[in-house]
């Protein structure tokens, strides 16, 4: 059994459907997160763009090259962690996972929702598709939580992670996302990258330094709200120039593959320890697996369930790790569900993949860029081990086209 995908508006049990994002409750350590910024090099001059609300600062700091597999080389074990809706309010969870990333070495994908951006006042200037205007199942945020928020982004830039998209108004009803087509798509990214360039007219702020980076440019994938709509999204994030989408549901921890020219990252059914069943690898799937829906479930079952959920996340990536080194997606959203257990599962389990030779923690744009460096026979030789199934000798599976035979050394590697 795999839990249903993440529905109905999981920002939403954030920051409310009414309006302005109430104060959320703040787990342990969460609140005073200070963080320390990586030792970049000086700032170049910023080329300003449009309003002002974006900037051309040159190409984003703390980008590895990516580098092909070498004859019998066993890969690196990729993690990617990623975080739908990603905003800051009060329980200030996007600065403390900024803060873990530093800690951990850790570069991340923050999906942003674009009317994370948008004061309430304006959100007249939202027109989703087949709704009202300014209509939204997630609230706006307050304007000093749009101001965080675009802190948080522009300093997130800095430091190497990715900044992906959510899109905007988180319509999982049967009139939303999952029905859209091709053009209405369209026009959803276009005010999702809309509202990212233009937030200095929408807000007025004076004081708040343009994000460094060209969002449209930028911009290489995302994930859908509740994991609909992917058919219907993907021609246009072609068009888009887009890399990758994230939002499949149900998907095995096996090597990548492409879907109508952009590289598939799903969530990935894993172990769920206590049960005979697997779980998706995000913590929506894990809550609702353990208390439904409610986001209030028995505070007695916490502990537990907070145990489960780091141990679950820690099971996905055992089983890749000691046999196919299939990529690990792990989907969150800044969120107090439960008391905020699953913020701390999954920090704890972050902390203990860190610590772990031969691990790699991307961002998806990342994964996909090294992806796009590998010989593809490779990487299709690769798709053929099935989750938990562990090579003989990785000799069979990573020797590129052509190349003569590896050394003794290099193809007698196994799998851990």
């Amino acid at each position: 059994m795999v839990a249903a995908a993440a529905v109905g508006g999981a920002e939403a049990e954030r920051l409310g459907q009414s309006g302005a994002a109430p104060q959320s409750t703040v787990a342990a350590g969460h609140a005073r997160a200070r963080v320390q910024p990586r030792k970049a090099k000086a700032q170049p001059v910023a080329r300003l763009l449009g309003d002002g609300s974006t900037s051309d600062t040159g190409p984003q700091p703390f980008q590895p090259v990516p580098e092909r597999l070498g004859a019998g080389e066993r890969p690196p074990q990729f993690v990617v962690f990623s975080w739908d809706g990603a905003g800051e309010d009060d329980s200030r969870l996007f600065s403390h996972f900024r803060q873990v990333a530093q800690e951990t070495k850790a570069t991340m994908t923050f999906f942003l929702s674009g009317i994370y951006t948008l004061p309430r006042s304006q959100r007249m200037l939202y027109a989703p598709p087949g709704k009202p205007l300014g209509a939204s199942a997630i609230g706006y945020l307050r304007d000093d939580h749009v101001r965080a928020t675009i802190q948080q982004v522009s300093a997130a830039w800095l430091e190497g992670h990715e900044i992906g998209t959510h899109f905007n108004g988180h319509f999982c009803d049967s009139q939303g996302v999952g029905t859209w087509t091709a053009d209405q798509w369209r026009s959803e990214i276009d005010q999702a990258v809309g509202f990212v360039q233009s937030w200095r007219t929408n807000t007025g702020f004076a004081d708040v330094e343009a994000l460094p980076f060209d969002y449209a440019k930028e911009l290489a994938g995302g994930r859908t709200p509740c994991l609909l709509g992917q058919d219907q999204l993907l021609p246009t994030a072609r068009e888009l120039g887009w890399t990758y989408d994230a939002s499949s549901p149900g998907g095995l921890q096996i090597w990548p593959t492409r879907r109508q020219g952009l590289w598939d990252f799903p969530l990935q059914s894993i172990p769920f320890p206590g049960t005979n069943y697997t779980v998706l690898s995000m913590d929506y799937n894990m809550m609702y697996n353990q208390c439904g829906p409610s986001p209030n479930g028995d505070p007695a079952m916490r502990p537990y369930w907070q145990q489960q959920a780091a141990n679950t996340y820690m099971a996905g990536f055992q089983r890749a790790y000691t046999t196919n080194r299939a990529p690990f997606f792990i989907g969150n959203h800044f969120e107090s569900w439960n008391g905020g257990i699953y913020m701390t599962a999954v920090e704890q389990a972050l902390r203990q993949i860190a610590d772990h030779p031969d691990v790699r923690l991307v961002s998806f744009r990342q994964m996909a860029d090294w992806l796009d460096a590998q010989d593809p026979q490779v990487t299709a030789k690769l798709r053929t081990l099935n989750p938990g199934e562990a090579p003989g000798s990785w000799a069979d599976y990573t020797k590129p086209t052509g190349d003569s035979a590896p050394s003794a050394a290099v193809a007698n590697q196994r799998a851990i």
